[in-house]
């Protein structure tokens, strides 16, 4: 821990509330009595664009105001968001840099929190390609290039979390849980508070960048990457942040599937009425995995951003489900005989309910192939539903997690 840095974290944090207010850190009931621990929410997705990007936006850009007026930028969401609110803050012109295929919402957010001030270029079908053009034009013209992470005045803009989370809380807490993606938050978080408390990292199983930098004792490139967790699929660790965060040890990282996280998302939603991207969720789903270690502590976790699109809603609770052993896909191999599939449906138990059933009579042949797709209350269920059909003498492949098959047919 420097105290040079705590000190300018601080004052990132105290000029911040010129802008926006601080995020509220809120003791969360449920949690806390679930894993018998004082459980506190650092609620990012509080902010005025929802996730904590604008913190390492206002910082960096504040350090070169008024030397700088044009700033350029790549991201597919929530650092293009932090950039352009505070283009317009400052008044300055932004070159915001997006994929073709980044969703209609952001794109429109973007431009809504950038207003006039702002321009939003859609380039590339891959990210690099993105990266690429926005760097090209940067150097071009004169401007101020925003790293989404891999900037110290980023980093220290993005640890005022940890400033208001000591400001608010009255004391620094037993241990702090969030989110990895490129390294920004976890490397300003972990040099404000150095050794003073404990940390778990969590990333998704699909972008595990943090962990093979620790491994290769480097940024490594870890591609192809889940981009599910947008918010914290990255390819590699920042050089900056991986500086910062050289000497954490394994055993302080998490890894989560992309599908468990999706349980989270449905039930904060549900539950508890919070609105939780991806990369969001993630510090929540990992107090499971640490469940002894923070037994009788004060923990936070940083709910990292909300910004989540409700179109997604349906695939999220099918991958919740799917997680949790409630629904299930499978091809049948039905004989194409009347009856048959009378008989199969016999077989079904009084809480499995059929969501799915595709087939088409197949000329000339004896058998057809049938996707069939079930849910149920408990995951039990499952094992008596396929003891009946083989007893019935039915074929079938589960094919539930055949992620191949599944992008095909699911």
């Amino acid at each position: 821990m420097s105290d040079t840095f705590r000190a300018c974290a601080i004052a990132a944090m105290q000029a911040m509330r010129e802008v926006f207010p601080a995020t509220p850190l809120m003791r969360n009931d449920l949690l806390s009595v679930r894993f018998d621990a004082d459980i506190w929410l650092k609620r990012e997705d509080l902010s005025p664009v929802r996730s904590y990007k604008l913190r390492g936006a206002f910082n960096a850009m504040r350090k070169v105001i008024p030397q700088q007026d044009m700033f350029v930028c790549a991201s597919a969401g929530n650092h293009a968001q932090g950039v352009a609110f505070m283009c317009r803050h400052f008044g300055v012109r932004g070159v915001v840099f997006m994929p073709v295929t980044t969703p209609e919402q952001k794109v429109m957010k973007t431009r809504m929190f950038g207003g006039d001030f702002v321009e939003v270029r859609l380039v590339g079908d891959y990210f690099d390609q993105t990266l690429a053009q926005a760097q090209e034009f940067c150097a071009q013209a004169g401007a101020h290039f925003l790293s989404p992470f891999d900037d110290e005045d980023v980093i220290e803009g993005q640890a005022s979390v940890a400033a208001e989370i000591e400001q608010q809380l009255g004391r620094i807490p037993d241990r702090i849980v969030l989110p990895v993606g490129g390294g920004g938050l976890s490397a300003g978080a972990r040099s404000f508070f150095g050794r003073q408390t404990d940390f778990t990292f969590v990333e998704p199983s699909g972008a595990k960048s943090l962990a093979a930098a620790i491994e290769e004792g480097a940024p490594t490139d870890v591609s192809p990457i889940n981009s599910f967790v947008d918010g914290a699929a990255v390819a590699k660790l920042g050089e900056r942040t991986f500086a910062r965060l050289k000497d954490v040890d394994l055993s302080e990282i998490v890894h989560l599937s992309e599908d468990r996280i999706c349980g989270t998302i449905v039930d904060m939603l549900n539950v508890e009425g919070i609105v939780l991207e991806p990369a969001g969720a993630l510090a929540v789903e990992a107090l499971s995995e640490i469940a002894a270690l923070i037994k009788g502590k004060t923990v936070v976790c940083v709910a990292s951003g909300g910004n989540f699109d409700f179109e997604r809603l349906p695939e999220v609770k099918e991958r919740a489900q799917r997680y949790a052993g409630l629904k299930k896909y499978f091809i049948l191999r039905l004989p194409q005989r009347p009856g048959a599939l009378k008989d199969f449906l016999q077989t079904l138990g009084a809480h499995d309910n059929i969501t799915r059933f595709e087939y088409m009579k197949k000329s000339a042949r004896n058998f057809g192939s049938v996707l069939i797709g079930i849910e149920t209350d408990q995951p039990q269920n499952f094992a008596e539903m396929f003891q009946r059909i083989d007893d019935a003498g039915f074929t079938y492949t589960d094919i539930t997690n055949d992620e191949t098959l599944a992008q095909f047919v699911i």
